[in-house]
This record gives C-alpha cells, structure tokens and sequence, in this order.
C-alpha cells in the first residue's frame, strides 16, 4: 500500500512537472489565462506555468491555408486566402475576382481579444470592400488597374485591423474572371485591335515607300532638268559664239568692199546678193522642183555684177601702177 502511493506521488509530480513547463518555439505566443482572465504572454523559449490553474488560450488562426482552433499564435507574416466571390462593376458587369491578404499579428492580445475569429473576420471585411471597390470602377478599368485595387484595398484593411492588432502588409488580386460573352467580345476586340494595328502599320510602311519613290522620281526630274537646262545654256554659247564670230567676219568682209568700191550702199546689196547665192541651193530638195526667184534678187546679182567689173579694173590699175 505504502509502494503504490509513493509511486502515485511520483508520478504525479512529473505530471505537475510537465504540466508547469511550456517550451514556445520562435515567431510564436502563448496567452495564458488565469482562471478565466488574461495573465501573461508567453514569448519564445522556456516558461514555466502554474499547472491546473494558468491555462493556454485557443485562438483561431491559419495553418496549412486552413483555418484552425489551435493554443498558441503564429507571429509570422501569414498569407490569408481571400474566397473568390461574384462582384458588380459600375457599368453593370458581374465578375468573379478573389485576392490573397498578407497579414501579421504585432498585438497578440488585442489580436485574441478584441476579435472572436481574426482570419475570418479579416476575410470578411476583404470580401465587403473588395465588392466598394470594384463597385466604383467601370470592367475596364478594374481589369487594367490592379495595383490600384491593391492599394486601396490594403489602406483600407490596414485601417480596420489595427484595433485588432493586426497589420496587413500586401494585398493581392489572384483572379479577375469575367463573365464568358464579355471574355468573347474581349477577344474579338482584342483580334479587332491587332488588325488595326496590322492594317496601320501596312498603310503607314506603303506610305513611306510612295513618298521614298516620288522623292526619287522628283530627283531624277529635278536633275535631268537641270542637264537639259546646262545643255541648252551651253548651246546657246556655242551658237551666240558662233553667229558673233560670223558676223565679225562678215563685218571684215563688208569693210573689205566698201573699201574697195567706195560705196557703202554697193557693198551692202554685195553681201545680200551673195546670201541670195548661198541659198539657192538649198530651196530645190529632188529633181523638177521649180524655183522662182523673186524681182528684188535680180536687183541685188546685178549690183553684183557690177562690183565683179569694179573690182576687175580696180585690180588692172594696180598692177598697172606697179608696172
């Protein structure tokens, strides 16, 4: 009798042992209630407890993206998984959309005390602003503006959670989900785009070959113009050259004539008679062509004649006197 209670006494005081140690691992809390009421936090390391009388409170929280009833709290950055739910855009759209909270308790007390349920209360005021968001922008916007869901929605988290001791660092939207005709018109839009686009940018590479082509061809006129331009400048030289120096020496001529002769107006119808001579040859292209010289030109041959035989004696009396 007297064995069986000394071993009923060890073990019962092993059991106190035990009971009165509590070993919390790093980043983890343990509130402990006494008789009912809070006593103290237990941090990270080695405590000792009074057995039977301070108790561990069970607190709600996420573990394994569950959550669980469990007696100590996690003080690590927690991910919360926001269920997806059906929301209304302000152009009357319904869309299916869920986020990922990311969150951390810096008051493990007011974080037990202050709310029954922290993750899902904090999943519960998500979803409700998510739906104040989302119900003041248009489809549009809400599918090309994500960070600015994120922001506000993490401002307006954060705010509502700090009197639960709690801080939500990120929030980030997972699904924004359509419904399927607006995801069809979508992508016909999208397809309708990418041809636009396709269509420009063949119309835009067509322009600036034409205009490529008819700088060219406007150079090559240009150019050719200038040619024809220089060619006709140096023929118009060439012929100026060409008539000064043939009147130079019909002026050589003239004055050789009318030296001569003595009488200028003779020497005048000599140069017209001999142009009558030049171009007699020329108005007959076959033979039979007929030609029909006009009163005037017998005027001029014969004042031809005439300075012929002046010249004549002319030359006699010079040789005359050099005898």
């Amino acid at each position: 009798m007297e064995l069986t209670l000394a071993w009923g006494l060890v073990i019962f005081g092993i059991t106190l042992l035990v009971k009165s140690i509590r070993v919390v691992r790093q980043s983890e809390c343990i509130i402990i209630e006494r008789v009912g009421s809070y006593s103290r936090t237990l941090s990270n390391g080695l405590n000792v407890v009074i057995p039977f009388v301070d108790r561990p409170r069970n607190v709600f929280w996420v573990f394994n993206d569950k959550i669980i009833l469990m007696n100590r709290l996690d003080l690590r950055e927690t991910v919360l998984d926001v269920p997806s739910q059906a929301v209304i855009t302000r152009d009357n759209v319904s869309i299916e959309i869920d986020a990922m909270l990311y969150i951390q308790v810096v008051d493990p007390v007011k974080a037990i005390y202050e709310i029954s349920n922290l993750p899902m209360a904090i999943a519960r005021l998500a979803q409700t602003s998510l739906r104040n968001v989302i119900g003041d922008m248009d489809l549009d916007h809400t599918l090309t503006s994500r960070d600015t869901i994120n922001s506000k929605l993490k401002l307006i988290l954060d705010e509502a959670t700090d009197k639960w001791g709690t801080k939500v660092n990120r929030v980030e939207l997972k699904n924004i989900k359509p419904p399927h005709e607006i995801q069809v018109a979508m992508e016909k839009q999208m397809q309708a785009e990418r041809e636009r686009r396709a269509t420009v940018l063949e119309a835009e590479g067509d322009k600036q070959g034409r205009i490529a082509r008819s700088e060219g061809v406007r150079q090559e006129h240009i150019n050719l113009a200038d040619g024809e331009r220089e060619a006709q400048i140096k023929r118009a030289e060439g012929e100026a050259s060409a008539i000064r120096a043939v009147a130079a020496a019909k002026k050589d001529a003239l004055e050789l004539i009318k030296s001569s002769v003595g009488d200028s107006q003779l020497a005048a119808q000599f140069v017209i008679a001999t142009s009558y001579l030049e171009q007699f040859g020329k108005f007959t292209q076959k033979a039979g062509d007929k030609v029909f010289i006009p009163y005037e030109a017998t005027t001029s041959l014969g004042a031809l004649g005439t300075i012929k035989e002046l010249l004549l004696d002319r030359k006699k009396a010079d040789q005359s006197e050099k005898v």
